[in-house]
């Protein structure tokens, strides 16, 4: 691949029956394009972890991904209600999912904290009443 490759997928607030669908086209593209299937594997992880908090948390958004021959860059921008306190939030465990998404399953307060694990690097611009962008990288090699 002598280019990047760019990818870009809405995300829908509250809809748990396509969340995972970009995240699942990512790995597949990954996939196509012959890289590790640990990388595969952690990119998957992180972006799943950041769609279902913009499913649950922030009014859907857009997931933007760009593939190049050393790494994959990936933008999850969304316009919810910003994160208060995001030290707090990269808490393990630490969560404002409400009963009901809980009930789903979600909500468990690992979203941020794998983003972190699983990438190798992660930023977080965020202002409340406008919306949060989380960048995240994960090298090749």
């Amino acid at each position: 691949m002598s280019e990047a490759v760019r990818l870009s997928y809405d995300v829908s607030a509250d809809d748990f029956t396509h969340a995972g669908e970009a995240s699942g086209a990512i790995k597949r593209t990954l996939k196509k394009l012959g890289i590790d299937m640990e990388i595969v594997r952690r990119v998957s992880i992180a972006v799943y972890e950041g769609e279902i908090n913009m499913v649950i948390h922030a009014n859907g958004g857009v997931i933007e991904a760009a593939i190049s021959p050393t790494c994959i860059e990936i933008w999850l921008k969304d316009k919810g209600p910003g994160i208060k306190d995001i030290e707090l939030a990269m808490q393990e465990g630490y969560s404002t999912a409400r009963d009901h998404i809980r009930a789903l399953g979600f909500g468990a307060g690992m979203g941020l904290p794998n983003i972190k694990k699983y990438t190798d690097e992660m930023k977080i611009d965020t202002e409340i009443g406008v919306g949060t962008t989380v960048y995240m990288k994960v090298n090749f090699t």
